[in-house]
């Protein structure tokens, strides 16, 4: 599994789940139920001071798992992608690539 942090482009439902995105000039569809959980941060290494009223998105990372395939790919695994949106600016960024490929099982010969 890689981490690092990168700028995606994603397209939510009205209800805020990501449907698809577009990352280093490749468009993915999710093709499984994403998955949303809240990671703690350390907002005190990163700001001087919390501003009233500040909480979410300075104390709490909103990450998402999904599963996506890309656009017309033959290939049928896969990808799966740790997403955080940034609450002020509503801006996504990729956060962690999962490697498929480590659990796939070996093919007989």
């Amino acid at each position: 599994m890689g981490m690092f942090s990168e700028s995606v482009d994603v397209v939510c439902t009205p209800s805020g789940q990501p449907l698809e995105l577009d990352w280093a000039g490749r468009h993915y569809a999710v093709c499984a139920e994403p998955v949303r959980w809240f990671e703690r941060r350390q907002w005190w290494a990163e700001e001087q001071r919390a501003p009233l009223g500040s909480g979410p998105g300075l104390v709490d990372h909103e990450i998402w798992r999904v599963q996506v395939r890309r656009a017309g790919s033959p290939d049928p695994e896969p990808l799966t992608l740790d997403l955080t949106r940034h609450v002020g600016s509503g801006r996504w960024r990729l956060l962690r690539i999962h490697d498929a490929l480590l659990h796939r099982k070996p093919e007989s010969a």
